[in-house]
């Protein structure tokens, strides 16, 4: 991926990057959620530049982060999703858990956990 600075538009796929979409089958960053995503919620609005590429700005991205982490690591549906975003408490601030602005160190951290949890209970097997 290429320096930019936080504030600049960056394209689909190096958001796809950001947010480690991978495809299962070949494992490239694939783009196909991040455009579904835009059919379910409407905060994410991105910007289209040079013949319709899309362009997200740094809320969008930080939206999409939340989104992720509220469907892949929470186990959340779409339909629990739309409505914490469209709660209207959250001041369009979406003042999740700070653990959802870094989803991937949440999910880093739970397999951690499940790995220690294994490790010790191989080690049960030789009391």
């Amino acid at each position: 991926m290429t320096d930019k600075s936080d504030n600049a538009y960056k394209s689909i796929g190096e958001v796809a990057e950001i947010l480690e979409l991978k495809s299962k089958k070949n494992g490239i960053f694939s783009t196909h959620t991040i455009r579904f995503w835009e059919t379910q919620f409407k905060q994410i609005k991105p910007k289209l530049f040079n013949s319709n590429r899309r362009y997200y700005d740094k809320r969008t991205i930080d939206i999409l982060k939340k989104i992720k982490f509220l469907l892949k690591d929470q186990g959340m549906t779409i339909s629990g999703v739309k409505k914490i975003l469209n709660n209207p408490n959250n001041n369009n601030t979406l003042n999740l858990d700070e653990i959802s602005n870094n989803s991937i160190r949440g999910y880093d951290f739970k397999n951690k956990v499940l790995k220690i949890s294994k490790i010790v209970k191989n080690l049960n097997k030789y009391k």
